[in-house]
């Protein structure tokens, strides 16, 4: 919410009901210099309180002091937020991407926040990262609020064909707190929380892309549907985070894995992060590496915009690094990332079909995604690692020699065939293999515990087979 909001406004001068619209405190501000309530810090660093001299108090923002926190706790405000909702919702909007939800409440009390770093000089507590946030997130009573909006958008969702989705974002919570997000089991929330844990790896490893997949996949609630994201726009690039070399791979990751893949723009063409000393902001840089304008074409912008300038500048390598190039180029990444979508689309066993678990090691993780009623089996082959050589027998008792190679990441390999015996396997690249079968994995009781599906593909365990209807 805007310091320039008409709520604010008329908050600040206190009018009617809105004086309790945002969250403010008496605090002293002598000779330029505030002394907040507590400690309470602002995600950007410093107070979370700003002095308004208007009304002569100061107000509460977790995020920039323009950005003044609205007061969740009155019913008023909770009301005009599902007013805008359901405004939304009556245009015929599909649904909502609630962002930054575990800030809604903080809590009551003023008490300080606890130091990360008991010795340290409260004076030079000024980071973020240096306070635990027991009392500014996740605050009982935050999720009767998302559940709120969720029940708007289950009233939209009662006309035929038209399901309204809710996505919440809870950045930086444990696994535990983030699974809350899917509500409890009579009580529906969001459709799913935006998975980034993938966003968060600054290394990559066989081992440690698989802890990333199993811990959403074994702690996710019965009946629920994963997600899974390579990138967003609070986490650096991946081509900046971790090279070039992975762009294609990730995105096959992506495509594989059971659930809905998410694309935050320019991954689609491995764009990068733009430089620091570019920028000119007194907004955190950091936060802003990552959301420079699409990279279109080598036009001016990079066809973006006809405007003399862009808020943040487009990236150095926008010339080779665009959309229209890469059209052009058989082996892009934009071409591979088309082909892994209409697979994705066009493959039941890939967007509702059982994830079965081979093998991880430093080096690759492999897995099958299969579907009963189907008699074929994709095969997925990842190397986060260096060069390595591969034995899928060893992994799959009855698998053929030689076995047809649906997709690669290096092209020129698509629609030949390895020796299942002995696959190589080079850093940064991944293989999708067709194996046609009717002996599926997650029938076997060795790999019992190594399959996942969801209730949400309409798939019953009691009678073996996917309903036709969801």
């Amino acid at each position: 919410m805007s310091d320039k909001h008409i709520w604010f406004q008329l908050s600040r001068t206190r009018v009617g009901k809105y004086t309790d619209y945002y969250i403010w405190h008496d605090c002293t501000h002598e000779d330029g210099t505030t002394i907040p309530p507590n400690n309470w810090l602002s995600v950007y660093g410093n107070s979370s309180w700003h002095f308004d001299e208007v009304r002569n108090q100061c107000y509460f923002h977790q995020f920039k002091k323009e950005q003044p926190d609205l007061n969740f706790r009155n019913p008023d405000v909770q009301e005009e937020i599902k007013e805008i909702i359901q405004f939304w919702l009556a245009k015929g909007v599909d649904g909502f991407s609630f962002d930054a939800v575990k800030f809604l409440l903080e809590a009551t009390h003023l008490r300080d926040e606890i130091q990360i770093n008991k010795t340290q000089n409260p004076d030079t507590v000024t980071h973020y990262s240096e306070l635990y946030h027991d009392f500014t997130t996740t605050q009982v009573g935050m999720h009767n609020i998302v559940q709120g909006f969720r029940q708007i958008m289950d009233q939209y969702s009662r006309e035929p064909g038209r399901y309204r989705f809710m996505g919440t974002e809870a950045y930086a919570e444990s696994i535990d707190r983030t699974m809350l997000y899917y509500g409890l089991p009579f009580i529906q929330e969001a459709d799913f929380p935006f998975n980034n844990y993938l966003t968060m790896l600054d290394t990559l490893s066989g081992n440690s892309v698989y802890e990333v997949i199993t811990s959403w996949m074994e702690n996710m609630p019965e009946g629920k549907w994963p997600n899974w994201m390579i990138g967003g726009p609070d986490s650096s690039r991946l081509t900046s985070r971790l090279g070039n070399a992975y762009v294609n791979m990730m995105n096959m990751l992506l495509f594989t894995l059971p659930g809905t893949p998410i694309t935050y723009y320019g991954e689609e063409i491995g764009m990068g992060d733009i430089l620091a000393s570019n920028l000119n902001e007194s907004y955190d840089i950091n936060t802003l590496l990552s959301k420079s304008p699409m990279q279109w074409d080598n036009s001016s912008n990079a066809g973006f915009s006809e405007a003399n300038h862009t808020w943040l500048p487009i990236s150095s390598d926008y010339h080779t690094v665009n959309v229209e190039v890469q059209k052009t180029q058989p082996r892009s990444a934009l071409k591979l990332y088309q082909e892994l979508s209409l697979l994705h689309a066009n493959e039941l066993i890939l967007n509702r079909g059982w994830f079965c678990h081979l093998r991880n090691d430093s080096h690759c993780v492999v897995y099958t995604r299969e579907l009963d009623g189907i008699d074929k089996v994709f095969i997925v082959v990842l190397n986060f690692g260096e060069s390595t050589l591969l034995n899928l027998q060893e992994m799959i008792s009855d698998l053929p020699v030689r076995l047809r190679i649906t997709l690669s990441t290096n092209s020129t390999y698509k629609g030949s065939e390895v020796d299942t015996s002995g696959i190589y396997l080079n850093k940064g690249e991944g293989l999708i293999l067709q194996h046609n079968t009717k002996n599926l994995l997650h029938h076997r009781t060795a790999f019992r515990d190594r399959c996942f599906v969801s209730n949400r593909a309409c798939y019953s365990s009691v009678l073996d087979i996917l309903y036709t209807l969801c």
